[in-house]
């Protein structure tokens, strides 16, 4: 067959498709791009807001214009709170949930007559590939949190991970692979191993044994996982490197109550007081949500001068919206769709601001970087251990390759924030 596939929503949605496109290769199946004509279709989905569900209607659809007799599989969050009315949506052939998408290649090999279907009950650790030199490694999935805002744990499940020895085993076959940065991604990632007596600092430790991984990153950590330990750990660590990327959500603790969030700005502050202590040219990311309910023009007012009195170098901004089944439906003084979007575009001109002072705060320095394949017009660009992106003439014997690079302003590439 010629399957192609369209990705939605987080990091480790990407991890999970490439990992099934993958596995679709290995089985002698041929992947194609997603615009050209395929006999099977492979959406993977997102429900984090209303816009993300739309565009997975869009890309369904997108599918069954460019080839209606074609399967398509509908796999994912979406799919999971909303399975009946995705399967009604013209050309949807198959719906799969969160527990059973990385079964599709042995779904569709099984249809053909070709194998039986495996046993479900092992946790799927997956990884991207196709990078030379970064791969998303998806090593826990499912969230205990239930946030007023969220549905991704009606969507993806209990928190649940591997072994430490399953996952080392997985990273290892990565390393063999070739890869030489490994970014660990879970829904909530700082949860690895609660479940079975093991913990995420225990798996950072072993996997920094692993020689030939030369750079790891964190996905995203909540602030209340974020130990002492582990921030320790990380700075003096072989492989770890100095970006964290900790949700903030909101400034203000008015609002973090409203949302249920585990800690406040002051366990918030004194994380990122540590991390700068240790490493004081470290990245630090923030996840922040514009307009939930209860983010009045007072309490905004708070989460702007909090972000503001922050060591933050970046920020992904989201803005609020209902979801179904959320605890944040019954929460009252709802903000206005408008004033929601003019508190995102404030905070992403904050967000603009913070970027630009961290990186001149680099300027001058000396920093390893990690060079990507791609060619830019006789140019080529990597990412310094502390996540700022250079660029410099294109040169083949550099590719997957970590060099010291001084950071100055003819080599930042500025607008490059992902």
């Amino acid at each position: 067959m010629k399957i192609a596939a369209h990705t939605l929503g987080c990091k480790l949605n990407y991890a999970e498709t490439s990992d099934l496109l993958r596995r679709f290769s290995t089985l002698g199946h041929t992947i194609v791009d997603f615009h050209e004509q395929a006999d099977l279709y492979i959406v993977n989905t997102c429900t984090v807001t209303a816009v993300a569900e739309k565009k997975c209607r869009s890309a369904i659809r997108q599918a069954h214009r460019t080839n209606p007799d074609a399967e398509i599989a509908v796999i994912g969050c979406f799919a999971q709170v909303a399975a009946s009315d995705i399967g009604k949506i013209p050309g949807v052939t198959l719906v799969l949930d969160n527990t059973q998408k990385h079964l599709l290649p042995s779904i569709m090999e099984e249809r053909s007559g070709k194998v039986k279907m495996p046993s479900t009950d092992a946790f799927p650790l997956q990884y991207s590939s196709g990078d030379r030199t970064r791969t998303f490694f998806k090593i826990q999935d499912g969230c205990d949190y239930f946030c007023t805002y969220c549905a991704i744990p009606f969507a993806r499940g209990r928190s649940r991970s591997a072994s430490i020895e399953e996952t080392l085993c997985m990273a290892r076959r990565i390393a063999d692979e070739g890869a030489k940065e490994v970014v660990l991604t879970g829904v909530n990632t700082g949860t690895f191993g609660m479940h079975q007596g093991e913990s995420f600092i225990d798996l950072l430790r072993e996997l920094d044994g692993i020689k030939d991984i030369l750079r790891y990153r964190i996905s995203s950590i909540e602030p209340n996982l974020l130990t002492d330990d582990i921030i320790d750990f990380v700075a003096h660590s072989r492989a770890f490197l100095p970006h964290f990327h900790i949700p903030l959500q909101a400034g203000s603790d008015h609002v973090l109550q409203l949302m249920h969030r585990r800690y406040d700005t002051a366990l918030y502050a004194a994380k990122l007081e540590r991390i700068k202590a240790l490493m004081p040219d470290a990245c630090i990311a923030a996840d922040v949500m514009a307009g939930f309910n209860g983010e009045n023009e007072e309490e905004f007012s708070k989460v702007l001068a909090f972000i503001e009195s922050l060591p933050i170098s970046y920020l992904h901004v989201f803005t609020y919206s209902d979801r179904p089944g959320t605890a944040a439906l019954r929460l009252g003084e709802k903000i206005p769709i408008p004033v929601r979007h003019e508190h995102t575009a404030r905070l992403l001109e904050l967000s603009q601001k913070k970027h630009a002072q961290f990186i001149d705060s680099q300027l001058g320095k000396r920093r390893t970087v990690l060079w990507e394949h791609t060619n830019h017009n006789g140019q080529m660009e990597g990412w310094t251990d502390n996540y700022i992106r250079l660029a410099r003439p294109y040169d083949p014997e550099l590719v997957a390759a970590v060099t010291t690079e001084e950071i100055t302003p003819e080599n930042v590439v500025r607008e490059s924030v992902v």
